[in-house]
């Protein structure tokens, strides 16, 4: 059996399914990529911290990371970049489960923004062509017109907490740690964006070791559920050095929770077309989507 790597996403299962053993029970021989994308950064320290420069535009997010070829067998990402990805041929979408994570566009507490209409034209900062970039237009679609929503694209999740933390921007979307964050600091949420995740799976991973991770990873969605106060030590796994003493992660909600049901042919479609009428990517260069190659139904 070859060894399996899991990159984490974030959230609490895969080291609820380690710390108890669930992974171990199903014979799986695994390790986990630390280089994940969530947890990176674009800016070098300096940059981040210098207040008085404007934040980079990066033009490079989650759906680059796939296509430049992930180094492990299955990762998580945002069912937009996912279902991109794996109907350009990166890898292919796990269409038995998917989960779904705590989202919203949120501004500092004195900010003059109040209700959702008061974003129009205001940029809020969002990882490109990523969750937060498609949450975002697809959260604001019900208050603002199309011309009126400005996204900021600004870099990875934990780059938005910071930004915003030194108000170099008015305002970001953010999810699961980063979202439980911003809210314990004091940061008030103007709009909900919560979003459905997919699962990536590598093209050489096998059919067997798939069934064995997700099998361990529904006992670990169970014990969260049941006990969640038990697990949100964890989250201290997910934090940056320099952003871990200033939350308490007791206070933290359960973050991403994983859906057991199929990513069925009429979500995945769906999707592609909303993207396709987003002009979220390059439609020349993907096929139609065929739901048969690009997800494991």
């Amino acid at each position: 059996m070859a060894t399996i790597r899991i990159q984490p996403h974030s959230r609490l299962q895969e080291w609820v399914a380690e710390q108890q053993g669930f992974f171990g029970d199903e014979g799986l021989d695994y390790e986990f990529d630390p280089a994940g994308f969530i947890g990176g950064s674009v800016y070098a320290d300096a940059t981040v911290k210098a207040a008085d420069a404007a934040p980079l535009e990066i033009r490079s997010g989650a759906f680059e990371d796939m296509q430049a070829g992930r180094t492990c067998d299955v990762s998580g990402a945002c069912h937009w970049a996912v279902n991109h990805a794996a109907t350009a041929s990166h890898g292919k979408m796990w269409g038995k489960a998917y989960s779904v994570c705590v989202s919203g566009i949120f501004v500092a507490e004195d900010s003059p923004h109040r209700r959702p209409e008061d974003l129009a034209g205001v940029k809020v900062g969002v990882g490109y062509h990523s969750g937060s970039h498609y949450s975002a237009i697809q959260g604001l679609e019900p208050f603002l017109e199309r011309e009126q929503i400005e996204l900021d694209f600004v870099g990875r999740p934990w780059d938005r907490v910071r930004l915003m933390r030194d108000r170099r921007i008015e305002a970001a979307n953010v999810f699961g740690a980063q979202y439980y964050m911003l809210e314990q600091l004091g940061f008030r949420k103007l709009v909900d964006t919560t979003f459905i995740m997919g699962f990536m799976v590598g093209e050489g991973a096998a059919a067997d070791d798939m069934e064995r991770y997700f099998r361990a990873m529904r006992r670990a969605q169970r014990e969260i559920d049941l006990e969640p106060e038990r697990h949100k030590h964890h989250w201290l796994r997910e934090l940056p050095e320099d952003l871990r003493d200033a939350v308490d992660v007791r206070r933290f909600g359960p973050g991403e929770r994983i859906v057991f049901e199929p990513y069925t042919r009429d979500m995945f479609e769906r999707t592609h077309r909303w993207m396709e009428a987003w002009e979220l990517f390059d439609a020349g260069a993907v096929a139609r989507p065929a739901y048969e190659d690009a997800v494991i139904a």
